[in-house]
């Protein structure tokens, strides 16, 4: 199934650490061979309170945690406080993680409900409405796809905050209907609603995009609803 991905890493950079520092470069984060090996010893340190390899595990996971929060939430500045919440809230689970998924997962769901939890407080979620509209299919070309991603950005910070929470979880993140309904306490079918008016209203702002990028380039579909 194929889902669409802005390939953004790095919405929040330049935000404070949990630490209280400014780590994160404008050009990325460092890349740290053997991945997953590291990532073992480092949450070995990190469990025992070892505040450098926390350190580490936020330079590594970062730049992904932070572009689900920013996307999530469609505004840079409750981003970054969420954000901030969120990894306090991973390194205080982090006695609790035993390895029955890989770090970067188990820190996912972390950062998704805790953001979920967040945006329900300060009332950004609106009441989700229940009338279907017709589905509308959106095209990401084979070209320019830096700006393309761009654009998709900014245009999902424009849905309303029900249709972008469900855009972000069922074509982004991947969750099903059910897991979403059951995430933000709606049926199925309301989650289906609000994929619908997201696509149709990503489509009406994305055109001069899609078509500039689309030109002379097959069309695909999307991900099925």
């Amino acid at each position: 199934m194929n889902r669409l991905r802005s390939g953004r890493g790095d919405a929040l950079q330049g935000k404070l650490s949990p630490f209280g520092l400014a780590t994160l470069p404008a050009g990325g984060v460092t890349n740290f061979p053997d991945g997953m090996q590291t990532d073992q010893l480092e949450l070995q340190r990190a469990m025992k309170g070892d505040e450098a390899a926390m350190r580490q595990l936020w330079l590594r996971h970062s730049p992904h945690i932070d572009a689900v929060v920013g996307r999530l939430c469609g505004d840079h500045d409750v981003a970054a406080d969420i954000a901030q919440e969120v990894w306090i809230q991973i390194f205080r689970a982090l006695p609790g993680y035993r390895g029955e998924s890989q770090f970067g997962t188990w820190a996912h769901r972390i950062a998704v409900n805790r953001t979920l939890n967040a945006l329900r407080k300060i009332k950004r979620i609106a009441k989700l409405e229940t009338d279907i509209e017709d589905d509308s299919a959106f095209v990401e070309g084979d070209t320019d796809r830096t700006f393309l991603a761009e654009s998709i950005d900014q245009a999902v910070a424009q849905l309303s905050p029900g249709a972008r929470t469900v855009f972000v979880l069922h074509d982004i993140e991947g969750y099903t209907h059910d897991e979403i309904g059951k995430e933000l306490g709606i049926t199925s079918g309301g989650s289906k609603s609000q994929l619908f008016k997201a696509r149709a209203k990503l489509r009406r702002l994305l055109a001069h995009v899609v078509d500039e990028s689309t030109a002379g380039v097959g069309r695909t579909n999307v991900a099925p609803v």
